[in-house]
């Protein structure tokens, strides 16, 4: 449950972005056009020769106000170089000179200085891309007192820029002051680009010559692959012999680069705790053949190597066994990775199938507000929280903003379109691998909220500029952790190239030539989430796996009561236009506008006299409709909705089942409970489903002669209605039929109809079930 004053509304706002200019007739062309400007102090510290006494172990700081940055500190050398960037944010600066201090590391409460600089903030010169890096200088240092002498020299650039400056993703942001070693390279805005995905497919077909310990017995063999730390393994052989055949096929998702070989194992399992490896080999993936459509692919013999004990020796391998297989990489398939309702990307693993790109995604991540505190530090609550957007194969993270709950990123990124049905994910974190980050309980990045996106709700060239409600759902309820101010903008470069991918099969042409079963899909893409999220977070700075999996959505297609509530009333909500069509059609046929009903009658006599119009009228109609609905178009993309969710209605039992585990870490009295509910679920589910199987067959035994007298007299009818349809034309029918159905209410009776009550009367099995 939700607190009952909760704001969970899509709120439009102003932001000055691209000089104020945010309105969505005007198109901005010039970068970092869709954030607000920040400007900052960036001091680019580069080497330094001749630095006295010699040798030393230097290192300099940099102190703007009360920020202060520090570069390592280079054992013995007296000539070090750094390349270290440092960028203090100007909203911030109070002091007007920066002071550039080179130490002399001697203990850890004792420093020496060796040189110093200052520079008046006045009289830093700008720069703005797109106008090339300013030059590094040399600068001699100055004693305390001011006064230059063989102290040695300092090479560095100093100047005003902004986050369009190409230093400013790996420079040290006082906005990160706190956080200091090897932390730091988690604080840093990254680009990770996911590795292509592959569909492994392993045809098994037979084995030869296998040599099992026991001959006497009847083997029980199945084969067993394993690719990294994935494995799967075929169903038992049904020719119980010493040449058993499969012809099963197993699936892998494989990364490039291909690093681990294919690891098949032929097995005999020789009591439920006991099984031999009667061989195995290895297959290196790149050399597998590769195809793009679903054309034979050659089988090959495949040594199995067996290590046997010996008295002489400690293994003896040898080749008398064989496995027959069929290996190949499919490149014609997309790797869902995604959901497929959600999916921010369609296109096929091989390039030679991606289509042409139809234009460009641009993301303006601005600012949160209202973040509320994800962890304690030194007695009160914080927030270190940054940005994930995901689209495609391309994966941006902001810079962590430290201690902050408005924390301000103003990161522009850009994508390449090439499907309109595409969804942007951006999700909010709490970055727990700072300081004490790495303790059990902060061990994990916290999620503050996500926001999708669906492209093709978007007008092209315009400008949205919006702020998001970040949603969280846990056991207690929903919960609203803040906002996120994002503005997005869709540039189609081909209008006619959108238009036609309307016309295109959403997936790659291999998912309806070859296409995989419900089982294999869901195996797949729990594949490709893992292998996913183990190969972003070996990415420095790691991407972590529980950022990857909420991005993913894994776990999705858990058991939810509330969820299945939810998706039963947007079935009863799609179906709302028939509901709200009959109620129409049933104040006309009883007559409550007399003139509404005449007309009708007249309308639809002209129809049954000039079929012809029928469906131009039909379309007519729906042109009309689709006219008169314009006005009432969404005039912002959809977000996540808590009414059509249920999470503001629903029962603390109900999230509380939501968010078990798999399998449950409940009591038996809970389970009692769950189960009792499940089962009234489930009995009025069954009723239903026996209501409509009694209907069906019902229908088929209109014909069947188990009613010998019911299928006579259907027959009879079905013989005059032949003849009749035959000698009479059918717009005489069709005029009855309808004036009969519209007739008034003066003629009518509440009881039911002749056909209403023959069909009630049809047998059916009902009766024989036990």
């Amino acid at each position: 449950m939700s607190e009952p004053d909760t704001d969970f509304s899509l709120k439009e706002t102003s932001p000055n972005i691209g000089g104020g200019r945010v309105s969505g007739s005007e198109k901005l062309t010039s970068s970092f056009d869709l954030v607000e400007q920040l400007h900052f102090l960036y001091v680019k510290m580069v080497r330094a020769k001749g630095l006295l006494p010699s040798p030393c172990n230097p290192f300099v700081e940099v102190k703007v106000g009360n920020y202060e940055g520090t570069t390592k500190s280079l054992e013995n050398n007296p000539d070090p170089e750094w390349n270290q960037v440092f960028a203090f944010s100007k909203d911030r600066i109070q002091a007007v000179t920066v002071e550039i201090t080179v130490r002399n590391k001697e203990s850890s409460t004792n420093d020496k200085v060796v040189g110093k600089l200052r520079f008046d903030i006045p009289d830093i010169p700008s720069r703005v891309p797109p106008d090339s890096p300013l030059a590094p200088q040399w600068y001699s240092l100055e004693d305390e007192n001011g006064s230059k002498g063989e102290r040695g020299e300092l090479m560095l650039a100093i100047w005003m820029g902004t986050q369009a400056d190409e230093v400013f993703p790996d420079a040290w942001h006082s906005d990160a002051a706190s956080v200091n070693g090897e932390s730091i390279a988690n604080t840093r805005s990254k680009v990770y680009i996911s590795p292509r995905l592959w569909y492994l497919r392993i045809n098994i077909i037979q084995a030869q010559d296998l040599v099992p310990m026991n001959n006497k017995r009847i083997p029980q063999v199945y084969v067993k692959a394993m690719l990294g730390n994935m494995a799967l393994r075929s169903r038992f052989s049904p020719d119980k012999s010493l040449n058993p055949t499969w012809n099963e096929d197993l699936m892998f998702v494989a990364a490039e680069p291909f690093d681990d070989p294919l690891m098949l194992s032929v097995v005999d399992k020789l009591s439920d705790n006991k099984e031999e490896v009667l061989g195995s080999c290895s297959i290196h993936l790149s050399k597998v053949e590769k195809r793009l459509m679903p054309i034979p692919i050659e089988a090959n013999w495949y040594n199995l190597e067996q290590s046997v004990q010996d008295n002489r020796n400690n293994k003896e391998v040898r080749f008398a066994s064989r496995l027959h297989l069929r290996v190949c990489l499919d490149g014609g398939y997309h790797v869902l990775d995604e959901s497929i309702y959600y999916s921010s990307d369609f296109r096929a693993t091989s390039k030679f199938l991606w289509p042409p790109a139809i234009g460009v995604l641009e993301l303006g991540i601005l600012n949160a507000s209202g973040l509320l505190p994800m962890k304690s530090k030194n007695g009160r609550g914080t927030t270190d929280a940054y940005c994930v957007a995901k689209y495609g194969p391309k994966w941006v993270r902001t810079r962590t903003i430290v201690n902050s709950f408005a924390p301000k990123w103003n990161e522009q990124y850009t994508w390449d379109v090439y499907d309109p049905y595409t969804v942007i994910t951006i999700g909010v974190f709490d970055n727990c691998h700072l300081q004490g980050g790495s303790n059990a309980v902060d061990s994990q990045d916290r999620r503050i909220g996500k926001v999708r996106i669906r492209l093709s709700t978007l007008n092209a060239d315009r400008i949205y500029t919006l702020s998001y409600p970040l949603i969280v759902l846990e056991p207690n309820g929903v919960k609203k952790t803040g906002e996120i101010q994002l503005s997005v903008r869709f540039t189609c470069s081909s209008t006619w190239n959108l238009l036609q991918s309307y016309t295109q099969p959403l997936l790659p042409q291999m998912h309806y030539l070859l296409p995989l079963s419900v089982y294999q899909i869901e195996s797949l893409r729990h594949q490709a989430t893992h292998t996913l999220s183990s190969r972003l977070r070996r990415a420095e700075p790691p991407l972590q796996s529980e950022v990857v999996e909420y991005m993913l959505d894994v776990g999705s297609n858990v058991w939810s009561l509330r969820r299945g509530r939810a998706n039963l009333e947007r079935l009863l909500a799609a179906f709302n236009l028939l509901v709200e069509a009959w109620k129409w059609f049933d104040q006309i046929r009883k007559w409550k506008n007399p003139i509404s009903t005449m007309a009708v009658h007249f309308l639809y006599s002209m129809l049954i006299l000039f079929p012809d119009m029928i469906l131009p009228l039909v379309f007519l109609i729906c042109v009309v409709h689709g006219a008169s609905q314009y006005r009432k178009r969404p005039r912002h993309p959809p977000h996540m909705d808590t009414k059509l969710s249920l999470v503001e209605s629903v029962q603390s039992d109900d999230f509380d089942e939501e968010f078990d585990t798999f399998p449950t870490s409940k009591n038996v009295k809970v389970l009692k409970k769950r189960y009792d509910r499940l089962r009234s679920i489930a009995g009025r589910m069954m009723t239903i489903i026996g209501d409509l199987a009694t209907q069906a067959e019902r229908l088929n035994s209109m014909l069947s002669w188990r009613d010998p007298r019911a299928t006579s007299l259907f027959m009879a009818f079905c013989l005059i209605a032949c003849i009749a349809f035959y000698l009479v034309p059918w717009r005489f029918f069709a005029l009855g039929f309808g004036f009969f159905g519209m007739r008034h209410p003066r003629f009518r009776i509440s009881i039911p109809s002749m056909p209403q009550n023959f069909f009630k009367r049809l047998p059916a099995r009902t009766d024989s079930m036990i």
